[in-house]
């Protein structure tokens, strides 16, 4: 019988499945890693994240909820996701060389 890893027969049986592993952080430990986003910050764009109704009507959300991941109570961020979100915001922006306009 042929030696076979387990790594490649669990590729082999879920052809599907990503091949890179996925890094999922804590709000705690995305903010220690990532020191330019506060704890109370990365709450905040969370909170934003969905879409939520006021007496005013709905608010549409940030779209951050695609870095998101929750399993039960926890939430984990996905930092690849939250990066690629970064940029789409910053590509939806439109600024000037010269200022605000």
């Amino acid at each position: 019988m042929e030696n076979i890893s387990v790594t490649q027969a669990i590729k082999s049986a879920y052809p599907d499945l990503p091949s890179q592993s996925r890094t999922l952080l804590t709000v705690r430990q995305f903010s220690d890693k990532h020191p330019a986003f506060t704890q109370g910050a990365i709450r905040n764009l969370i909170f934003l994240a969905e879409s939520r109704r006021t007496s005013k009507g709905i608010i549409a959300g940030n779209g951050l909820n695609i870095a998101l991941v929750r399993i039960g109570r926890k939430l984990l961020i996905d930092e690849t996701k939250f990066f690629q979100w970064i940029d789409a915001q910053q590509k939806n922006k439109n600024y000037s060389a010269g200022g605000a306009k």
